[in-house]
């Protein structure tokens, strides 16, 4: 393989602050990573590998060729030297093996670099190439990349930026158009902030309780489950790693029919498979109280655009970490909701409704700001894992692809990621590509049985397929 040096600049580059999240996310206690896998049609041909991180993924941002460094107590990004070869891992397996023997040890190897940590003395990032044919793949192309670099959406986007349309390379990839909308409008005047007071009282009453929720899940911890050990959870342990793909038409059917959004119905169905799990384990904890954290893009915009886009000075989207968390009660699974799991999503649709009209997540922000402006950084930190670890789940979802892709000519069957060092013990990623939606579980291995998990999702979904196909 031919190696390349990238060497900084002979000027030494004005120092980048590093964003408080970075550093929260980059520390004693909390260190996250995320891993983008893609499925290729056919076998991995190592020999674009060093071309590509140097022509492409390295001039995505300063920080893919920076490490992080402690100036007079003032986290930093330092400009460093870059030896590629250093960042690409080639795993060897038996030969003359099975697709479903790999399909194994993928899911293993992926579960091992995901728990294991990432250099401090070089970027930090790294990419794997799995040449074994898996189930799904002739090859598997694995990027690691820190969370401290940026949140999912810029990490995803940078992965998306590096892909052509396999159709045709000379046009761009395009992705569903997803916009924000504020959440009272003053153009009518007086009159529209007459018409919309329902609504400032609302957003007032949903961002207390928000902002309390927020406070108590920092202090209480959600009880032991099925679904929640209270331990080590995912990043600190084995990891069982599974994945379901759903139409992503029968779900805009079912949007359709029930009048709710693309996200309601997805939360829908997480909510009642989990449940169901919960409930195949154990009749007594299956209606315990509950809690889920999700990942959420804070940016005008929530659909990529472009990398060229995300660093533009007064960008909408901007690079970095632009996310909040936001905790989610479970829905309580009844015999109503066994009957008729339609119910189920009409739950989560009232659920996220009063999430969209509070303001929670950014007074939890400023929370968070004056943590770690009387405290530092490390209690910030601190803060945010506790929150982690007193919830039952993590999830989080990003917009991909319309069209197939290709990386340096490797047509892209399949996508999806995974999150690892979030103390929970379940942690569930979404990702559309190509009219599907991808559902990446990543649960505690030996305590989460991951098979019968990903089952009931399936059977959540269709459940609630069937019971939307009754209606006229």
């Amino acid at each position: 393989m031919e190696s390349f040096k990238i060497v900084a600049a002979e000027e030494e580059p004005v120092p980048v602050p590093v964003s408080p999240i970075a550093q929260y996310f980059n520390s004693s206690v909390l260190s996250i990573v995320v891993i983008g896998v893609l499925e290729t049609e056919v076998p991995i041909d190592d020999s674009q590998t060093i071309p590509l991180l140097k022509n492409m993924l390295l001039p995505i941002n300063p920080r893919f060729s920076s490490i992080m460094v402690d100036k007079n107590g003032v986290k930093q990004w330092k400009k460093v030297e870059v030896q590629l070869k250093d960042h690409v891992k080639d795993p060897i397996f038996p030969a003359e093996k099975t697709p479903e023997f790999y399909e194994k040890c993928q899911h293993d190897y992926i579960s091992k670099i995901g728990i294991e940590p990432l250099s401090q003395h070089r970027p930090l990032w790294e990419i794997h190439l799995f040449k074994y044919p898996t189930c799904n793949a002739a090859g598997t192309i694995m990027f690691k990349l820190h969370h401290a670099l940026g949140d999912g959406f810029s990490l995803m986007g940078a992965l998306f930026s590096c892909l052509q349309r396999a159709d045709d390379p000379s046009l761009p990839v395009t992705f569903p158009s997803v916009t924000t909308q504020p959440i009272i409008s003053s153009k009518n005047g007086d009159n529209g902030l007459i018409r919309n007071v329902p609504k400032i009282v609302s957003s007032i009453f949903n961002s207390t309780t928000d902002f309390c929720r927020s406070l108590k899940s920092s202090l209480v911890k959600d009880r032991q489950t099925p679904i929640r050990s209270g331990s080590i959870g995912v990043g600190y342990g084995p990891v069982s790693i599974s994945t379901i793909i759903f139409s992503l038409y029968q779900i805009k059917q079912i949007k359709t029919k029930l009048g709710v959004s693309v996200n309601d119905v997805i939360t829908g169905v997480i909510f009642l498979g989990t449940r169901l799990y919960m409930q195949s384990v154990s009749q007594e904890s299956s209606n315990m109280d509950s809690t889920a954290v999700l990942m959420l893009n804070i940016r005008m915009l929530r659909s990529y655009s472009s990398v060229k886009e995300m660093l533009k000075p007064d960008s909408k989207s901007p690079w970095g970490n632009h996310f909040a968390t936001l905790q989610m009660p479970i829905p309580k699974l009844t015999d109503a909701e066994l009957s008729n799991p339609l119910e189920f999503i009409k739950k989560a649709h009232e659920i996220i409704k009063g999430k969209r009209s509070s303001f929670g997540v950014y007074l939890t922000a400023r929370l968070l700001d004056m943590v770690k402006k009387f405290r530092g950084p490390e209690a910030a930190a601190k803060y945010v894992y506790r929150t982690l670890n007193n919830s039952s789940m993590a999830i989080t979802n990003m917009i991909g692809p319309v069209e197939k892709t290709a990386l340096a000519n490797h047509p892209i069957n399949g996508l999806y990621f995974m999150v690892f060092g979030s103390p929970q013990s379940l942690v569930i990623t979404l990702v559309s590509y190509m009219g599907q939606l991808r559902i990446a579980i990543g649960s505690e291995d030996g305590f989460i049985d991951s098979q019968k998990l990903k089952s009931c999702m399936e059977n959540a979904f269709d459940m609630i397929l069937k019971g939307q196909s009754c209606l006229s």
